[in-house]
Formats: C-alpha cells, structure tokens, sequence
C-alpha cells in the first residue's frame, strides 16, 4: 500500500542531507568554528573603556599664577588635564614621543628619557601627551605691551583637526584677555541643539563597536558555506536525483531557504550570546534582525552558487556581492552620520539595527524603519535567489 509522503516531511529529509553534508565539509566545519572563536577573542582582546580627557602640555615663563589658576579649574573641568612642563624642548620632546611623562601620587609631573630623570617614579601615573602649548619668554609683559610673540603648539599627527584649531583658538583667546580687547569678531547670541542623542561623556569603546561588526561577518561567512554546497550539488546533479524522488522544485528550494537561515543565524545568535550580547529587553529584536540577515545572505547564496561551476567561480562570485556589502558594517567604527551612498546599500540597514541594539540599547520604536528597510531589501534578493535557482534546478 502507497502511503502519501507529506511535503514537511519531504522538506525536512532534504534539510537533514544538507545538515549532514555540511557535517562531512571538513573545511567549512573548521572555518565555522576558527572563526567564531576568533570573532569572540577578538571582542574580549580590544580596550573597552574610552578616555575622554585631552591630556594639555603647556611651558610657561613668568605664567605661573595663571597656569595654576588653569589647573586648578581644569582639575575640575571634564575632559582637560593639564600639564606644565619645564622647557619647551622638553614639551616637544614629549609630544613626539621621545620623553615620557608621569604624574606622582603628590602630583608633581616627572619627565624620563634622554636629558632627564633616568627612570620613572614607582607607582607613577604615566600621562599620553599628543598635543603641548609654548609660551615664550615674558609673554605676558609682551602681550599687555601690544607687542605680537610666538606662541609654538605642538601636536601629534593622530590628534583631529578641530583639537588643533581649538588650542590655536585657546591662545587668542587667553592674549585678548591679557590686553584687555574684545574678540575681533561679533558673535551673535546663539544656542545649541544637540540633534540625536548627546555621547558626551557616554562614548561606545572599541569593543561595544565591535559587536555589531562580528555579528554581521558572521552572517556572511556562512554564504559561502550554503553556495559551496549549492554549486556542488548542481555540479554532481545531485538536485536531479533529489527531484527524481518525490520531491518537487519547491521542496528543494524551501530546504535550501531553512537550511541556509538556520545555519546562518545559529552561528550568529551562539556569537551574540559568547559576546553577552542577548538580554531580555533586546532578544526578540536582535533575532529579528539576525533572520533578516540570514535570509538576506541565504537569498546572494542561491544566486552565487547557481553561477559557480567550481569553488574558485563561486567564491569569485560570493566577493562580488560580500566586499560592497562588507562597507556599511565599518561605519560603526567612526563618529558620525554615514555618506549617503553607504546609506543606500542593502547591508546598512541590518548593520545600523544591529549597532543601535547592541551598543546603544534601542528598541523596538527606534529600530522600526531600518528593520523595514531592510525587510524590502531581504525580498528583493531572497525573490531573485529563488527565480535564479529554480531556472537553474529546471535546465539541468
């Protein structure tokens, strides 16, 4: 007697083999697993802590009563630490990195290198100059006689332009006082908005940016798992001997979608939670997100591995679509609103939800309309994977 085999059980029996298949891959097993591993040392290896304080090195003559009044208001004015050196060469010295500098417990400043102390104090406090000011010699007599002299500012190459501009605009500011003058400019009376959340004080370290970027390079690895499997299976015409069985075009395709989004988001929710990642107040939109991701790269697998006839075609193909969409996934890493052509790829609003989640803790609401976004994208290409793989399954 025939029993009728139902189109679940056909389903799950194709995503069983591939399961099992991708089990026997010695290869992308190993890949799977180095680079979960290496994603998570990674995260746990980077700083994540993030300081906020610009580190002044000022040399001064005939300036100490102003200088002390400047450290005593920036002992308590957050995000400046200022620190008098004796000699300008000294300054320069340490702003190029050839001196370094400590702060004791009592805090007196000790410089240690070529022509001072030989070693530094113990239990020390070693301070990161990358930007220093010279005044020279009677700079306030000069000033308050009218008299224009040179004031040198030494700056490190890392250290931003705006930084830059600000001690030079420090400078004038502290001559016009001096001589008494006002501002050669007239400001108008203004306020300031701070649009989107203010990060003042409340910076994302390294390692909170990191979060998002793993999660998502876990998403696309996989693509080249599932397409590997997928192009071998069309090379061997293992597809024609699945299609000989009860299975029809439909079956194959809808087992090659819940394999690939398994697969792909497994891996990526195991990282999120090695990573402490999943909470309870942000586990239903970080799965949201990791299945649209999986879909998304489930959908450019299909298309890739229907293209490539052997590994080196699919892989050759897999970088034509992975390394544009690998470039939103490093805006996390700067400040800023990002270019609107990066706003405009596919990958970005998978990236942006997950950095919004991960590292500032948005919900629900704030996430809506990237997840919505990227819903439109996932169609676009889980649609276009399927019509390619079906006329791929169909012409052989």
């Amino acid at each position: 007697m025939n029993r009728r085999v139902s189109r679940a059980a056909i389903i799950s029996s194709i995503v069983r083999k591939d399961f099992t298949e991708f089990s026997r891959d010695q290869l992308y097993v190993f890949l799977s697993i180095i680079g979960l591993v290496f994603f998570a040392l990674t995260y746990y290896l980077v700083p994540d802590t993030v300081d906020e304080t610009i580190t002044l090195g000022v040399h001064q003559t005939g300036m100490d009563a102003l200088v002390g009044q400047f450290q005593s208001g920036a002992a308590t004015t957050e995000g400046l630490d200022l620190v008098a050196l004796d000699t300008a060469d000294h300054l320069a010295a340490a702003v190029a990195g050839d001196l370094a500098v400590y702060r004791t417990s009592t805090g007196d400043i000790v410089v240690v290198g070529a022509g001072a102390e030989p070693q530094a104090p113990k239990g020390a406090e070693k301070l990161d100059l990358t930007i220093g000011i010279a005044f020279p010699d009677r700079f306030l007599r000069s000033t308050a006689a009218g008299e224009q002299p040179t004031v040198t500012v030494y700056t490190d190459a890392a250290v931003a332009p705006e930084i830059r501009s600000a001690m030079a605009s420090f400078v004038r500011e502290i001559a016009y006082s001096i001589t008494g003058d006002q501002l050669p400019v007239s400001q108008p009376a203004q306020g300031t908005a701070i649009l989107g959340p203010d990060r003042a004080g409340d910076q994302a370290s390294l390692r909170d940016k990191l979060r998002p970027m793993l999660a998502f390079f876990v998403l696309m690895i996989e693509t080249f798992a599932l397409s590997s499997l997928i192009a071998s299976e069309v090379m061997n015409r293992t597809v024609t001997a699945v299609l000989v069985t009860p299975a029809r075009v439909g079956d194959f395709l809808a087992a090659k979608t819940i394999y690939g989004t398994i697969l792909t988001s497994a891996q990526a929710l195991i990282l999120l939670l090695a990573l402490r990642t999943l909470t309870t107040g942000n586990w239903s939109t970080l799965l949201a997100t990791v299945l649209l991701g999986a879909v998304m790269f489930t959908g450019i697998a299909m298309i890739t591995g229907s293209a490539g006839k052997d590994f080196i075609g699919t892989l050759f193909y897999n970088m034509l679509f992975i390394l544009p969409l690998m470039i939103p996934a490093f805006s996390v890493l700067f400040p800023g609103t990002a270019a609107g052509w990066v706003k405009a790829m596919p990958s970005y609003p998978i990236i942006d939800t997950l950095n919004k989640v991960t590292t500032y803790g948005a919900g629900w609401s704030e996430v809506a309309d990237s997840l919505g976004v990227a819903l439109a994208w996932v169609v676009v290409f889980y649609v276009c994977g399927l019509l390619v793989l079906r006329r791929k399954v169909r012409t052989l």
